[in-house]
């Protein structure tokens, strides 16, 4: 079954971006064979006098806010996870109520998908992750 990934990204590239610090998230849809594409870009909707969706959580290092939802939670919900280079423990929660799994990450947004595509396809079809290295790099090869 396809599902959607959320990345933090500023220039679509690199996960570079706390999630509090986040004004557009990149949604990859994955197809059932773990095949990726870019679906849309999500853009923080801007309250009056608000930089983004961070309010009075957000002191400088990303979003501590224990308010009930924090606004981007609500916007990725139907992803199946979200990947960004920092995410809060308070919104980590708010995240798993919503059963989207979060990943804290910094890198490539090619090579992090791989993996995680991976890993989603070996745990929906029951498989051990043994291995994971290898097989990734393998896969990047265009090897089976």
């Amino acid at each position: 079954m396809p599902y959607k990934i959320a990345v933090a990204s500023s220039d679509g590239v690199n996960i570079d971006v706390n999630f509090g610090a986040a004004h557009k998230f990149l949604i990859y849809e994955v197809g059932e064979s773990g095949e990726y594409a870019l679906l849309e870009i999500r853009e923080a909707v801007k309250e009056a006098g608000e930089p983004s969706f961070c309010n009075d959580g957000c002191k400088g290092g990303g979003c501590q806010s224990s308010k009930e939802s924090h606004p981007w939670v609500d916007s990725i919900a139907d992803c199946r996870c979200v990947i960004c280079k920092k995410i809060g423990f308070h919104i980590q929660k708010q995240l798993e109520k919503k059963a989207v799994s979060a990943f804290d990450v910094e890198g490539k947004i090619e090579d992090t998908l791989e993996k995680i595509t991976w890993y989603f396809h070996r745990v929906d079809h029951h498989q051990t992750l043994r291995g994971m290295a290898n097989e990734t790099s393998n896969r990047k090869d265009g090897k089976k």
